[in-house]
């Protein structure tokens, strides 16, 4: 089995290959039949990049040591879950699943890029073809998962016990199928460049795969927070650690060229800004993977990799990101600008969010690179951490803010700012109102807290100020609106459910950031602390076998102001013999969006403990938040008008009627 899926890796390299030369060579000189080609290539190279994938994932399941990569990062005592995500717990087994993702979406095109025009979709397949060409070289070169063991060892090393989480096993696939959807965005941009032709229906056809990638990186960032939060013990939720901040900054661009293209499509406007942003996005998606496995940075998500793997990714980010800059640059002249419009427009409020936008993709990038950059220049080590991020990235933030509720209620070419300021006026004086609240009643010392949190109630009540405005509530009667509303289109849906999403987050960053409280303290069995109202009594640690950890578990009854139970908090300290290697597993109990949670330090003499206890008031919904702006962005995939050229079905059935044919 080992064998086949190292033939069958060979095989869609191959198979790359020849997606990359015969539709391009097609596509240049007309010939339809070398262009077709492209959609059974890709397929293809899909499945037999599937037959890989599955055989070592089947060598992790049967605990085969005789691969080596088997060997490094799995043990026969693992759990079956993490038998599974151990396949691309590392190295190579991640880098095949970025490939198995890479060769899905262009198997995607292939099947539903059909009523594409022939040297578009050709091309497309082409440029894809290169890149998985190029990635696929590169794990056979440097890091081939099939790699043999003689003699197979009788036990393996065991996977990081940092990654042995539900978690990290959800996480890395929805990033990666974030990253690496946006390839087929650069490849539609580098298609376009290669004809010189670009238009809205171009944009049409791009905003789908642009879509979806954005929901999946949204879902991948929020997963990977959400993990960090609860399973390293810190007590944060974004540390803006250099390897985060490389799947920031994608997601930043994405959203830019998400907006963008909605523009170009509906006004053909903003064409050559578009490309470049297309561009741009899997340019940092590329940046990123160079960062986690150059060997470059130092972090909990780095993989250790040797020189010889970052210089090979260095090659292939100079093929890509120069080559197709440099084609950008040759032919940007050439490609008609676009429409023209009104600064106080809709187009004009998605201008200033792609201004916004992409000055904090440069801030980001610059505080992520600048310590690497001066290293290599002059020697000295520094770091950028969380305050820089904080005051740079923070206010250039907030006026993006205040006017997401604005562009929904601005129309097209030009619109009256007045007018959409008066339909919001019910927006703002609930905002107001949330912030003479926050400031009178909750924290009267933090104005960040009442402004910021205000911020929030002005998103999320903007977003429904939409929704009730296109319905007609309030200027209709309750039937007619509920009619309309159940009639709109899932893409105002969408738009909407994205910006309130976008709203709960702000507000569940703001208040754990300003609102949080911190007791850090040592402890004794039948020690209580008030902790927000709440009494938390430590009952001792526990001993507990796990299937291949040990660990001491500490029990932390949570008791309500008349000292009844409510819920017992665990919190332990494990250490998997393995790996010799202790973590921290932190204790969570979930109070309404709130949360209680607590983290065991080091054993002091006369049998206390160090305790960090931490109460986290709306934490929740920074991760609710995202699932509900995933939601809305599902919601605007499942629009009709987003289904690239599918005819109304009125037309089928007219067409059918009358015998008519396509």
């Amino acid at each position: 089995m080992v064998e086949t899926g190292h033939f069958a890796l060979v095989l869609a390299f191959a198979l790359a290959l020849v997606q990359f030369f015969l539709p391009l060579v097609g596509s240049r000189t007309g010939d339809a039949r070398l262009m077709a080609t492209a959609g059974p290539v890709a397929v293809t190279g899909f499945a037999m990049t599937a037959i890989s994938f599955a055989a070592l994932t089947s060598a992790y399941v049967l605990s085969d040591f005789s691969v080596l990569n088997v060997f490094e990062n799995s043990h026969s005592q693992k759990p079956l879950l993490y038998k599974f995500s151990g396949t691309w717990g590392n190295h190579e087994g991640s880098m095949l699943l970025w490939v198995l993702i890479l060769t899905f979406f262009g198997a995607l095109v292939a099947a539903f890029g059909r009523n594409l025009p022939a040297t578009l979709r050709a091309n497309v397949l082409s440029i894809q073809g290169l890149i998985g060409s190029a990635f696929f070289l590169f794990i056979l070169a440097t890091s081939n998962p099939f790699a043999r063991l003689n003699p197979a060892p009788i036990e393996g090393q065991d996977l990081n016990p940092v990654l042995q989480d539900v978690g990290l096993a959800i996480h890395p696939p929805l990033l990666y199928l974030g990253y690496v959807g946006f390839s087929v965005c650069f490849s539609f941009a580098v298609a376009a460049l290669i004809e010189g032709r670009i238009d809205a229906a171009w944009a049409r056809w791009v905003r789908p795969w642009t879509l979806a990638a954005w929901v999946f990186l949204t879902g991948g960032i929020a997963m990977g927070s959400f993990w960090a939060y609860y399973e390293l013990g810190w007590g944060g939720f974004w540390f803006w650690d250099p390897v985060e901040n490389a799947s920031f900054m994608p997601w930043l661009a994405g959203t830019a060229l998400l907006h963008s293209a909605i523009v170009m499509e509906k006004r053909s406007a903003l064409k050559i800004w578009t490309i470049l942003l297309a561009i741009l996005t899997f340019s940092l998606s590329l940046l990123g993977t160079f960062l986690v496995r150059s060997g470059v940075l130092t972090s909990v998500h780095a993989f250790a990799t040797d020189p010889t793997r970052g210089v090979f990714i260095l090659a292939i980010l100079t093929l890509f990101i120069g080559g197709a800059l440099a084609l950008f640059a040759w032919r940007a002249q050439s490609l008609a600008p676009g429409g023209i419009f009104h600064p106080i427009s809709r187009e004009g409020a998605l201008v200033l969010n792609n201004l916004f936008l992409s000055t904090a993709v440069a801030t980001v990038l610059v505080g992520t690179l600048y310590p690497l950059a001066l290293e290599a220049v002059t020697g000295e080590k520094i770091s950028v951490g969380a305050p820089f991020f904080d005051l740079t990235f923070g206010p250039l933030m907030v006026p993006l803010l205040i006017a997401v509720p604005f562009g929904p209620l601005l129309a097209w070419k030009r619109a009256d700012l007045w007018a959409a300021s008066q339909r919001l006026a019910f927006a703002a004086g609930g905002a107001l109102l949330v912030i003479l609240f926050v400031a009178l009643f909750i924290d009267r010392a933090s104005v960040f807290a009442a402004l910021g949190i205000g911020l929030a109630a002005w998103m999320i009540l903007g977003a429904l100020t939409d929704l009730a405005l296109k319905s007609g509530i309030g200027s209709v009667s309750p039937g007619v609106a509920l009619r309309r509303l159940a009639g709109l289109p899932r893409s105002a849906f969408g738009t909407s459910l994205a910006h309130l999403g976008l709203g709960l987050t702000t507000l569940g960053v703001v208040s754990v950031t300003s609102l949080q409280t911190e007791h850090i303290l040592t402890m004794k069995p039948g020690d209580t602390v008030e902790v927000s109202g709440y009494q938390l009594r430590f009952d001792g640690l526990q001993p507990f076998q796990g299937q291949n950890f040990t660990e001491d578990r500490g029990l932390f009854p949570l008791l309500d102001s008349d000292g009844d139970v409510l819920t017992t908090i665990m919190s332990a300290k494990r250490f998997y013999p393995a790996r010799q290697m202790p973590t921290t597993e932190a204790g969570i109990s979930t109070r309404g969006l709130s949360q209680m949670y607590v983290s065991l330090g080091d054993p002091v003499d006369g049998g206390g403990i160090v305790v960090r206890i931490w109460w986290k008031p709306f934490v929740t919904l920074i991760w609710l938040g995202s699932v509900v702006m995933m939601g809305g962005g599902i919601l605007s995939l499942l629009d009709r008008r987003l289904r690239v050229g599918a005819p109304a079905r009125r037309a089928k059935k007219a067409r059918a009627a009358t015998g008519a044919t396509g």
